[in-house]
């Protein structure tokens, strides 16, 4: 699987410089409606809420629903290409990265909204066993092997031994000489993006009966599916299916080590050991710059200097003390969680929107932090020392993790940053040595004297106010620190850097300094963020810092305004169960069914219509109304 969904993704990459993290969402989502129609005959829309069901065969052969559903997944394909992708090419890599985030999470959301219960799989492929070198193996674990190996082939055939695909392989080498030649490179696409999507589905499908369909589970294939790619380089269709075939068989000899040998730690090793060695070979081997045959992007979302800011920040803070002091349970505790997570989009500011580096390690510095924290206060180390000295140790591992930002740019480093999240989540998030235990580690309130700063308390009283004021103080320090970078040199050396590398060095600016300030900004932002998180939620586990969560994140901060300091405080009003959700009516503690799919959906509006966010959108409509309030200059004589 992890081949095959690797293949699709190069096909995809190749037409449309696009690294679509949705893929194996659609692929998901096709196998789920592929089992439906098998039952019912009614063929599935990626509609929510509005009809999405066409009667269409009654009880169909599996021939026929392989053949329906092969159509289904072009024609899905098409429409992924016209209606979003290609209406970003000429857009920053971050708008093609943050585009497929929106439609992963609209995807995944669809799947869960729809099926509640996963469809009856009846399967397709041979339920026998052989046996291998004294092992018994499955024959759908060959079969599905084979397929991949075979689709390879037909892969390396289709780009080396017809027009079509020397044609996209032109296109994919230099874009500007294949226009010039008279190739058409938005058809092309069209025709990669239909074979990929229909791929997706089919390997989906088939190994359905291998794996259980859960719609999370499954969307998170890309992540492992993306590294045999990276491997590959993104060109090789033989190499990416010899990473792919390599990641699956060094993740199952590890499972079978782990379960042999006692000493070793029981866990994630075969999730995360693979993506360490990703790591290292693209900070080895990674290009920092893009070819002379890319076509120009467009530009990133406007970062303006930010204004006001002291009046900004009392008027700000004097809004979260009151609704601290007077609001009631519900609205004191959304303003905790817009609190924290405006604290993480700030983060993403300063890394992704001040300097250009995307990242989706966020979560991940975050539950570093949280988790020393614990292993701290364990130690005797108490508050508020315990939560500087993990944000400390947080902020140096940003610095280590944002190395191979020196050489990796824009969609790699992505993907090598993702790699790390994975890397970490298994590695240390599973290990009960370091988070105490992986079902619930107990996280002691922030005491500090008399003074109690926790959120437990009773009835009413909870969340307490004084946890309140805390966050709401750490918020605020963390915001100014960010205004005064962008203003300071610093600030100016980032977005130099993020305008145009080449430039910037060629103008003095120490490249390498500024990114690795950046990530260690970001890191100690993100990580200032998890310790809070750990107090409000007083337990913690691996699951509290999924690689889930900084995909969100991203997502959330690009719509509220990434590259603007307000645009962070924004997507804490916009955050799950935070100001807006209450405001609008949402019960506390239980975010609406459809928020996933309505945030990603809206994402990718967002990011084809207006990139700079809903912040950006604001100012825009502020300055034009400036604009006509102006007096229109007299005609001077003469």
């Amino acid at each position: 699987m992890i081949a095959a969904l690797g293949l699709g993704v190069v096909i995809t990459y190749r037409s449309s410089n696009v690294v679509n993290l949705a893929h194996a969402a659609v692929g998901s989502f096709l196998a789920f409606a592929f089992y439906e129609f098998r039952e019912t005959g009614d063929l599935i829309l990626p509609i929510v809420g509005l009809p999405n069901r066409i009667p269409l065969i009654p009880r169909p052969t599996v021939a026929t629903a392989l053949c329906v559903f092969i159509v289904y997944g072009a024609l899905l394909g098409l429409l992924l290409h016209l209606g979003v992708f290609s209406r970003l090419q000429r857009a920053p890599s971050l708008a093609r990265v943050v585009a497929s985030i929106g439609l992963f999470l609209y995807f995944w959301s669809v799947v869960g909204l729809t099926w509640t219960v996963a469809p009856n799989i009846r399967p397709i492929l041979p339920r026998d066993n052989v046996v291998i070198l004294d092992r018994l193996v499955g024959v759908d674990r060959i079969v599905l092997a084979g397929i991949a190996v075979v689709l390879t082939l037909l892969l390396w055939l289709l780009s080396t031994r017809t027009r079509f695909g020397l044609a996209t392989t032109a296109a994919a080498e230099n874009r500007k000489g294949a226009v010039l030649m008279g190739i058409d490179p938005g058809r092309l696409a069209a025709m990669n993006w239909m074979l990929a999507t229909s791929s997706a589905g089919l390997v989906m499908i088939l190994a359905a009966q291998v794996i259980s369909l859960d719609p999370l589970n499954n969307s998170l294939l890309i992540v492992p599916a993306v590294a045999a790619a990276l491997l590959g380089g993104f060109r090789s269709y033989p190499a990416v299916c010899a990473a792919g075939l390599a990641i699956g068989m060094l993740e199952s000899e590890l499972l079978s080590l782990q379960a042999d040998i006692d000493w070793l730690p029981d866990i994630g090793l075969q999730q995360g050991v693979p993506f360490l060695i990703i790591v290292v070979v693209m900070a080895v081997r990674g290009a920092s710059l893009p070819t002379r045959g890319a076509l120009r992007e467009g530009r990133f979302p406007l970062a303006p200097e930010p204004r006001h800011v002291g009046i900004i920040t009392a008027v700000l803070g004097l809004l979260g003390v009151g609704v601290m002091i007077g609001g009631d349970s519900d609205w004191r505790a959304a303003v905790i969680t817009s609190t924290i997570f405006a604290l993480f989009a700030l983060s993403v500011v300063v890394l992704t929107g001040f300097v250009g580096q995307i990242s989706l390690a966020s979560f991940a510095f975050a539950g570093v932090a949280a988790f020393t924290m614990v292993k701290l206060n364990d130690a005797g180390l108490g508050f508020p020392f315990a939560p500087i000295v993990a944000v400390a140790i947080t902020c140096g591992l940003g610095v280590v993790v944002g190395i191979p930002a020196v050489k990796v740019r824009g969609l790699n480093l992505a993907i090598v940053t993702l790699g790390a999240a994975v890397a970490i989540q298994e590695l240390l998030f599973k290990w009960d040595w370091f988070v105490g235990s992986v079902s619930a580690t107990k996280v002691d309130p922030p005491v500090i004297g008399p003074v109690d700063l926790g959120i437990s308390a009773v009835g009413d009283a909870y969340p307490r106010r004084a946890f309140g004021l805390f966050c709401l103080a750490v918020l605020l320090v963390a915001g100014l620190a960010v205004a005064n970078l962008r203003r300071s040199p610093t600030g100016l050396r980032w977005l130099a850097v993020r305008a145009n590398e080449q430039a910037a060095a060629a103008a003095g600016v120490d490249v390498r300094s500024a990114k690795l300030t950046a990530f260690a900004t970001s890191a100690a932002l993100a990580g200032a963020a998890g310790t809070l998180l750990a107090y409000q939620r007083l337990t913690l586990s691996a699951d509290s810092f999924q690689v889930f969560n900084s995909l969100s994140l991203l997502a959330l901060t690009y719509l509220a305004g990434i590259a603007v300091l307000s645009g962070g405080l924004v997507a804490g009003v916009l955050a799950p169960v935070g100001i807006l959700a209450i405001a609008v009516g949402q019960e506390v503690g239980k975010p609406s069914p459809y928020q996933f799919a309505i945030s990603g959906l809206l994402l990718v509006v967002v990011t084809i219509v207006y990139p700079d966010g809903l912040t950006g959108l604001a100012h825009a409509a502020a300055r034009r109304l400036r604009r006509r309030g102006e007096p229109a200059l007299a005609p001077q004589p003469g």
